[in-house]
C-alpha cells in the first residue's frame, strides 16, 4: 500500500500531533457524550478526588480550564449533585467546591470509559511505548517552548536513539534545504 500524503507531511511531527489529538479528542468526546458528561466534568472531578475541596480559582489553576467557562461547568456538576459548594470558613467571600458521593460514582465511570478509549487509541503501542509517549508528551505539556533536557537528565524509557537514518522535517528546518526527491521503483 503506497503512504499517504507527501514525505514532508508524514514527518511532520506538529501536524502529525494534531492529527493525533483531533482523533482522540473525538473518540473521548464520543464515549463521554454517551455518559452525559464532557472532558471538563472529567477533568474537575478527577482534581477534586485527588486534591481535596477547592476554591474555583485553585480548580481553574489545577485544571487549565478558563475562570469564566468553569463556572458553567461547576453549575452543571452542581445540579447533577457531583459536586458542593459551600462558603470557604476561612474566607465566606469565596466558595470550596467538594466532590460528593455521585461525583465519585461517576468518576469511576468515566475512568473505566477513558482507559477503554486509551486502549483503543493506543493500541498500536506496547506498554513500553505508551509510557515513553506519556513522558514525551507530559515534557511538551508541562515545558512548552523550552530547550530539551539533557538526556541524564530525562527518565531512561524516554531516551531513545533514532530508529532511521530519514531524513525529517526537524532536518529541514535546521540546516534549511530541502529533502532530495527521490524515484520509486515501480
Amino acid at each position: 500500500m503506497p503512504p499517504v500524503g507527501a514525505e514532508r507531511l508524514r514527518t511532520l511531527r506538529t501536524r502529525l500531533l494534531s492529527l493525533a489529538a483531533v482523533h482522540s479528542d473525538r473518540r473521548v468526546n464520543e464515549e463521554l457524550a454517551g455518559a452525559d458528561a464532557r472532558k471538563w466534568h472529567y477533568a474537575v472531578l478527577a482534581t477534586l478526588d485527588e486534591f481535596g475541596p477547592a476554591s474555583q480559582a485553585q480548580l481553574s489553576d489545577h485544571t487549565r480550564i478558563y475562570r469564566s467557562d468553569l463556572v458553567a461547568v461547576l453549575n452543571e456538576l452542581t445540579e447533577r449533585g457531583q459536586v458542593s459548594r459551600e462558603p470557604d470558613p476561612s474566607d465566606r467571600r469565596r466558595n470550596l467546591v467538594t466532590i460528593t458521593a455521585a461525583g465519585h460514582r461517576q468518576l469511576h465511570r468515566l475512568d473505566e470509559i477513558l482507559a477503554r478509549v486509551d486502549d483503543e487509541i493506543f493500541a498500536p503501542l506496547d506498554q513500553r511505548q505508551r509510557e515513553q509517549l506519556t513522558t514525551l508528551l507530559s515534557l511538551l505539556v508541562e515545558r512548552p517552548g523550552e530547550p530539551p533536557q539533557q538526556a541524564e537528565e530525562l527518565p531512561q524509557h524516554a531516551v531513545k536513539p533514532a530508529a532511521t537514518g530519514r531524513r525529517t522535517a526537524g532536518a529541514v528546518r535546521r540546516t534549511g534545504a530541502r529533502p532530495a526527491k527521490t524515484e520509486q521503483a515501480t
